[in-house]
């Protein structure tokens, strides 16, 4: 069989509403709708595309309160004429999430449980609901909604039923379609209805009903009879065929399932306002194996095998290729270094509602694994799920691969029968070889579906002709193993097209006639399924794709040299900024929840201002201004990010050009320039205080535009600087020079002096810069790039002897930290002395835990010896005690194990965010942990406060909102826990919403080491 995939590249819409017609709309939905209306530019430019390699403008966006808008906004829609999209997550990857029409995005408010029936095990839902959430409510009964595809944390089941989604256990339960019990439904023309399954006889009643119910019923009857043979003799019998429209649950044997019908329909039938899922028990107790062999292909062979394993809930495959791109990123190396042997490996996950018994199955499944892998087994949840990150984290690490071409997807979920699998893989990789093209195997290999990504070149036209003939001949193969062209992700415009290379002319005519049963207008989402757009027409990086970078850069954007363009093509649309249960992107999002404040929207922004047709291509771009002006620059992307945007560095970048020669607002000077200030209100601090503090102090802020909701803060009697003058710092130990950053210096000098006592105490001979210079952190987050490029020229001439000695330079400031790692390096890219000093500089907690060479080719480990310094310090005369010998060579001493955590006071670690993007934590708990302190490491995302965000009157209860959001109660929980935290920023946050005392690191071995002295 073939297909004539000839027809030409362009951009394709089938919009009848032209731009009267699109303000009418506009004007329609206001006077309807309760929930939200986004016509702007801004919006479209964002929602024009999503996972894919497809976009197009939509013509505004709507955020239903609840049915009653969804019913509004389809009847305005009709009125016009326009088409309607339903979108969840916007994470799709064929394109059917974009298109020139309507969008209803659930998300925002329509993302509630309904009613739970734990024992009839069903929930139901809004459509917007992200899976997890519904997850933590339904397992607290060791209950779940089984499909969970990589994306669980935040995509919503709207797009799930919309996709057909599975995950990495429909091996144990099925498919989306396989758990939907009923749908409530809007069709374009604004009939609401049920449906579910029904028996023989309701189902010819329901035929013979009036009105626009029995006209449907009627029609789906007379599908049913025309083409159930033409069904049972061409759909493929395989665990994931989601291509195609699911005429087979018409079939069911218990009577016609009309939702399972219109699972996996992707908005191109009906509206869904409404799910009832079927819940499945949850084991508690799981293990998960993995299984090494020679090469993804052998891990393949054995498919079926792992299907036939006892207890079995997950059969995933990883290979090699995607090891290597996780290394190159310094992705998940720990669990990199603990697969076992072999270049191919299979994740098979084991559960049961007794830990003896999954420990019976993980015995049988080692003693019976098929071809004599090497084996490693995942005990522990933590040992779980660090090695789950490895599968999940695919995606991203797989789309913007350092060193190489960006790979894309295009044809990335194709299934085959189980038993087929290796074939299948063997044959695509030949034919890579065959076009020149390469990628690496991910995915769900006991189900027959393995994902990809590879560089197809969709940017040329010979590249697309390529491209064309690459997809009809992997159509071709997939029909010829019996198998579905998608398997998990949808067909949308990517694959819609090659339909007939796997069902027949007939069934085709059947698929057409269902979408006509539900949508005869053809206006749900069309061009998607039925009668669809050239799979390679709108495409987001096509030959038509206009470049204009508008002018070089101030910052080195790493592999992408100084174009901004391209540095926001780093985001494939992955969505992860979305979710809200972790980490730290995207702290504004999280409350917001507005596409247009997500790592992803501010990049699509970009995305579509260098393009210059949604939103205007100039660097005073107001669309991308706004959607800048609630970036924290947490640099929670940075590390968050599969594809690590750095929106941070962004928005610095943005607004150095969108200022350039114009005053910036008044705020930017009253906090971006608080280095200057500082300095002045140091000469009298006591007179500062009493100012800012008074009425014409909160008259004054006010002026500045600094919120008076908050306490200014207080400026030290005695800066850092002017203490350390007073200090005899010692003429013997390991040289070491301590920043003496602006925060510290003039606001939280005891952080300094704590400092300076535990860098002595170690061993330390402590150095301090005699020209009072700053990195000039806060001038970033204003776009002040002259005058921060001028404060780094300075600081790097005032390290200059340090750096050429090879002196370590410890900042206490994560912010500042992070500056000297990653802003340094960015504006001076070619700098040999940025480099080293980029290398040189260190934590606190860095440098205690560093292992320092002796003279004798030994080696100290400072926090080893944390333990015996604060027991030798028992019989010090002083607590300015400087600590080992001179030379540097204290022996280690053997230390008794770790008492029990249960008799060990509690910390709480809150980790400045610049910190987790710049280096991370672990040396800070290791130091802790070596003092005698249980750890605990807030998993609570962003303060809130950001440096200057949160003094911002403009930003200050929002500011306020994302402490409550997660950092609040985590701290209200443990109300008797030590809190601890280094970023001034989260001290003053902290301190002033949360009403809790902090201390710095630094603060807690000095008290350990002076305890010990007084003890």
């Amino acid at each position: 069989m073939s297909v004539d995939l000839g027809m030409p590249r362009r951009r394709i819409d089938r919009n009848i509403v032209d731009e009267a017609g699109r303000l009418r709309l506009e004007k329609l939905l206001r006077a309807s709708v309760s929930g939200d209306v986004e016509f702007g530019a801004g919006t479209r430019a964002v929602y024009a595309s999503d996972s894919s390699n497809y976009r197009q403008v939509p013509l505004g966006v709507v955020f239903p309160r609840d049915e009653s808008d969804v019913i509004a906004a389809v009847e305005a829609a009709r009125e016009v004429g326009a088409a309607i999209v339903s979108r969840g997550g916007g994470t799709g990857l064929a394109g059917q999430t974009c298109n020139v029409a309507l969008v209803i995005d659930y998300s925002r408010h329509m993302n509630k449980i309904l009613e739970l029936n734990v024992e009839e095990r069903w929930v139901r839902v809004q459509p917007g609901i992200v899976l997890d959430d519904l997850r933590a409510v339904t397992e607290q009964h060791d209950l779940t909604f089984a499909p969970d595809p990589a994306t669980h944390a935040y995509c919503t089941i709207g797009g799930m039923v919309g996709n057909n989604s599975c995950g990495t256990h429909s091996v144990y339960a099925g498919k989306t379609v396989d758990n939907v019990e009923s749908l409530r439904v809007l069709t374009y023309d604004g009939h609401l209805m049920d449906v579910g399954q029904v028996s023989e006889d309701e189902f010819i009643s329901l035929a013979r009903t009036p009105g626009r119910t029995g006209e449907i019923y009627g029609q789906l009857n007379e599908i049913r009879d025309e083409y159930a043979a033409t069904v049972r003799a061409e759909f493929p019998d395989i665990p994931r065929r989601v291509s195609g429209y699911n005429l087979d649950s018409l079939l069911e044997a218990d009577g016609p399932h009309i939702a399972r019908a219109l699972v996996g329909t992707e908005s191109t039938c009906v509206v869904v306002t409404e799910a009832k899922l079927k819940l499945v028990a949850w084991p508690p107790y799981r293990r998960l194996v993995v299984f090494g062999f020679e090469d993804i292909f052998a891990a393949a062979d054995r498919a079926p095998d792992f299907r036939r394993m006892r207890g079995i809930l997950g059969i995933e495959g990883v290979d090699e290729q995607l090891t290597l791109y996780m290394r190159r990123r310094n992705m998940h190396l720990a669990s990199l270094n603990k697969l076992p042997a072999g270049k191919g490996w299979v994740l098979a996950e084991f559960g049961a509602f007794d830990e003896a018994e999954v420990d019976a199955m993980v015995d049988e499944a080692v003693a019976a694994a098929p071809g004599s892998p090497s084996v490693l087994v995942c005990r522990t949840p933590a040992e779980q799920k660090a090695m789950w990150l490895v599968r999940e984290s695919a995606l991203g690490a797989t789309a913007r691969p350092p060193g190489d071409e960006p790979l894309s997807e295009g044809w990335e979920d194709a299934a085959v029968p189980p038993e087929r699998l290796g074939e299948y893989l063997r044959r695509i990789t030949a034919l890579w070889e065959e076009f020149g093209y390469h990628g690496c195997w991910y995915g769900h290999l006991g189900d027959g579906c393995m994902h990809t990504r590879s560089n197809f070149d969709t940017a040329t036209d010979e590249g697309l002709a390529a491209y064309r003939r690459y997809l009809e001949k992997a159509a071709a193969l997939v029909g010829e193993l019996g198998g579905s062209m998608s398997g998990e992700h949808g067909d949308g415009q990517g694959r819609a097209e090659l339909w007939p290379l796997m069902f027949s002319p007939k069934l085709m005519q059947g698929f057409k006639e269902f979408k006509r049963a539900w949508d005869p207008q053809s206006r749900m989402n069309p061009g998607k399924l039925i009668d669809p757009f050239p799979l390679d027409s709108n495409l987001k990086h096509g030959p038509d794709r206009p470049h204009n970078p508008l002018t070089s850069t101030t910052f080195f954007f790493g592999d992408e040299g100084f174009s901004l363009q391209d540095a926001a093509d780093r985001c494939v649309g992955v969505g992860r900024c979305r979710r809200t249960d972790t980490g730290t992107m995207c702290p504004s999002y999280r409350v917001t929840l507005d596409e247009r404040h997500s790592t992803r929207g501010r990049a699509k922004l970009f995305q579509e201002m260098f393009r210059g047709e949604t939103t205007e291509a100039t660097w005073r771009n107001e669309d991308v201004k706004e959607a800048l002006d609630l970036c924290l620059s947490c640099k929670g992307c940075k590390t968050d990010c599969p594809t690590n945007v750095d929106m941070a560095t962004f928005k610095s970048e943005f607004l150095s050009h969108y200022y350039k020669r114009r005053l910036r607002p008044r705020e930017a000077y009253a906090l971006g320039m608080i280095r200057y200030s500082s300095k002045l209100a140091s000469k009298v601090p006591a007179l500062a205080n009493g100012v800012l503090r008074s009425p014409v102090g909160k008259l004054m802020r006010k002026a500045g535009g600094v919120t008076t909701e908050r306490d200014a803060p207080v400026f030290a009697r005695e800066t850092l600087r002017a203490w350390l003058k007073k200090q005899s710092l010692g003429a013997v130990g390991e040289d070491v020079v301590l920043w003496v950053d602006t925060f510290t210096n003039f606001l939280g000098p005891e952080a300094g002096r704590a400092a300076t006592e535990v860098l002595q105490a170690a061993g330390g001979r402590v150095l301090v810069p005699s020209k009072d210079v700053c990195c000039g952190r806060p001038l970033y987050d204003y776009g002040m790039l002259d005058l921060a490029k001028k404060n780094l020229i300075k600081s790097m001439a005032a390290l200059a002897p340090y750096v050429d000695s090879g002196t370590p330079i410890v900042v206490l400031e994560p912010s500042c930290l992070a500056t000297f790692r990653d802003e340094l390096l960015g504006l001076f890219p070619d700098d040999d002395r940025a480099k080293r000093l980029s290398e040189l500089v260190c934590s606190l907690p860095e440098w205690l835990a560093h292992r320092w060479e002796t003279e004798d080719g030994g080696a100290r480990h400072v926090v080893a010896q944390l333990p015996s310094i604060v027991e030798d310090r028992k019989d010090d005369p002083a607590p300015e005690h400087e600590g080992g010998p001179s030379d540097g060579t204290s022996s280690m001493v053997e230390t008794s194990p770790e008492p029990e955590s249960g008799n060990r006071p509690k910390v709480l670690l809150q980790v400045h965010c610049h910190q987790n993007a710049n280096g991370g934590h672990s040396s800070d708990v290791e130091v802790l942990k070596a003092i005698g302190y249980d750890v605990r490491v807030l998993d609570s995302g962003c303060c809130g406060l950001a440096g200057s965000f949160g003094f911002n009157a403009k930003h200050a209860p929002l500011s306020k909102q994302i402490a409550e959001d997660r950092l609040i109660p985590m701290l209200d929980a443990e109300p008797d826990a030590i809190v601890v935290a280094d970023g001034f920023s989260c001290q003053t946050q902290i301190r002033q919403l949360a009403g809790r005392d902090t201390k710095t690191i630094a603060e807690l071995v000095a008290e350990a080491f002076d305890s010990s002295v007084t003890g």
